[in-house]
């Protein structure tokens, strides 16, 4: 089994508010669950309206397919441009 984890820091002061920065989250987790099989959600920063971070997980049986997705996901939450991704990391383990 691998497993990749993937950590996204978006940044969303532009947006102003917490409201605003909701709406954005829910749109992301939204649109990411209906294009991929992932498991995603809000992980740090709940209360703050400056940034945004969320952990995604994918479950495979092969490497290359687990890091494709993982890549997959970054471009596809920057192609929507709704916040600018500030950093992120990921990391794929092998589970016997």
């Amino acid at each position: 089994m691998v497993v990749g984890v993937l950590r996204l820091t978006m940044d969303t002061s532009g947006l102003g508010s917490l409201k605003g920065k909701r709406a954005i989250v829910k749109r992301i987790v939204s649109r990411v669950r209906q294009t991929f099989n992932v498991a995603v959600a809000e992980v740090d920063l709940q209360d703050a309206h400056d940034f945004a971070v969320l952990g995604f997980a994918v479950v495979g049986s092969d490497h290359r397919v687990v890091n494709s997705v993982i890549d997959r996901v970054i471009d596809f939450v920057e192609e929507m441009h709704l916040a600018s991704i500030e950093d992120h990391s990921y990391e794929i383990l092998h589970v016997l």
